[in-house]
């Protein structure tokens, strides 16, 4: 099993255009043996100490392989929008590890 965290920063103004691409891309998950099991939008008063920008979003979701999640990233149809993912998203952070 692997896990991904994923710290996800938005291009100003473009929540919308990120919230589109997230209605196509986690329904997606569920073909590749994905899980999103956590979807947190923090507010400001979320964090105690950050030297960096807040992100918009944090997922924590899981793939029952590498090959799972290498696949899912591959997806023909994923692919057809990840427009709308380069429109949005200015940068992310994404962790990988596994359950201990």
């Amino acid at each position: 099993m692997i896990y991904i965290t994923q710290f996800i920063f938005i291009k100003p103004g473009k929540e919308e255009v990120f919230h589109q691409f997230e209605e196509l891309a986690i329904p997606l998950m569920k073909k590749y043996n994905g899980r999103l099991i956590y979807r947190l939008r923090p507010g400001t008063d979320s964090f105690v100490v950050t030297e960096e920008e807040q992100p918009y979003e944090i997922h924590f979701v899981s793939f029952a392989s590498e090959n799972d999640l290498e696949s899912f990233m591959g997806d023909e149809d994923r692919l057809k929008f990840m427009h709308l993912k380069e429109e949005s998203i200015k940068w992310t952070l994404l962790v990988k590890g596994e359950k201990m």
